[in-house]
């Protein structure tokens, strides 16, 4: 006697289909949104490194200038010309910009503003002491601020 097993073929509802793809649209719905915010934001360490050295440089050049003014003029007229550290106060760059003032290629988005002022620093009073702050800011939507000091020594 031979005996077969009929089983009956059996396949998806419309239902069963329908969820499916409903968990599979979230789950990559989901997926995709990671990616695009990653994808988006992959460049902002970079935009973040670029104003860490703009402003590096911006506050390496005002602190290497003299703490005094050497010549008695108060506020030269062009960046070249600054001979003193208060010549900075109030410097606004749109673009990064060398010593001369010629724009750097590749850093036009950026702005640098400077405020220097007198302030006391541990004991030395504010007659002989500066802060200078430069501030490094992007379209992107982040600010980034140096401080340093200068002393009359």
């Amino acid at each position: 006697m031979i005996s077969v097993c009929l089983h009956e073929n059996r396949g998806f509802t419309l239902i069963e289909l329908v969820i499916s793809i409903v968990v599979v649209s979230v789950a990559l719905g989901g997926v995709l949104m990671a990616i695009n915010y990653t994808v988006t934001h992959s460049a902002d360490p970079m935009l973040q490194h670029q104003a860490v050295a703009i402003a590096e440089s911006y506050l390496e050049e005002i602190l290497l200038k003299p703490f005094a003014d050497p010549d008695g003029v108060d506020s030269e007229g062009s960046r070249v010309l600054f001979d003193d550290v208060d010549d900075y106060n109030g410097l606004n760059d749109s673009g990064a910009r060398d010593q001369t003032g010629t724009a750097i290629a590749g850093l036009t988005n950026y702005t640098v503003a400077v405020t220097v002022t007198s302030t006391a620093l541990n004991g030395i009073g504010a007659a002989d002491s500066k802060q200078i702050t430069v501030t490094v800011s992007h379209p992107v939507g982040f600010n980034i601020s140096l401080t340093g000091y200068r002393t009359n020594y």
